[in-house]
């Protein structure tokens, strides 16, 4: 069982996902703590209401402070939208989930609504997501696991997106499970960074 720490900017739609899957028994996990860049951000009160400890911290020193008083195997971005940087003992264990099939649609820029224009400004018939263990580079760590989904000519950007979350939600607790039964040095070990 991973304890987790969960970095979110927004409105937690991905922390109530896991935190159905952790009740349900699904996913493998424990979340620890939930901390946001966005004081505001609706995902911290989501964090409150589920009973974990919830708190804001405006950049990457004063999140590692906090990471400080928890124990803690792995940090989940759900939705955080800027780069992290880890304290050392975590510097390999940070994972996150990307909105399009890397190494497409990726890197500094590509982030929420702009993959989805992108994708549909190319024409692709396919999206989807990749998760994958974050490093100091946007989008280039280790590939945990990709799902595909189908794209029609009439999709728009919010359809792509609307079909992309879906997919997301079973694929970002099935990575998480992925790692706690293989480990991290796992996924490190079998690509070249």
């Amino acid at each position: 069982m991973l304890k987790v720490a969960v970095l979110l900017s927004g409105s937690g739609r991905t922390l109530d996902n896991f935190h159905e899957r952790i009740q349900a028994g699904n996913l493998q996990a424990e979340i620890q703590v939930v901390i946001s860049n966005v004081e505001s951000a609706l995902g911290l009160e989501k964090a409150t209401r589920y009973g974990y400890p919830a708190f804001y911290a405006k950049d990457n020193a004063s999140i590692n402070t906090l990471l400080a008083d928890y124990k803690v195997d792995m940090i989940a971005l759900a939705g955080y939208l800027k780069l992290y940087t880890p304290p050392e003992a975590l510097n390999r264990a940070v994972l996150n989930i990307h909105p399009s099939l890397i190494p497409s649609f990726c890197g500094a820029g590509y982030y929420g609504h702009h993959v989805h224009e992108a994708v549909k400004a190319r024409g692709c018939t396919v999206s989807g997501c990749t998760v994958h263990f974050a490093n100091e580079l946007y989008d280039q760590g280790p590939i945990v696991l990709q799902r595909c989904v189908a794209l029609e000519d009439a999709d728009t950007p919010d359809d792509i997106a609307d079909k992309v979350f879906a997919v997301e939600c079973e694929v970002y607790p099935e990575a998480i499970n992925m790692v706690a039964e293989k480990g991290i040095d796992y996924f490190w070990k079998k690509v070249r960074t």
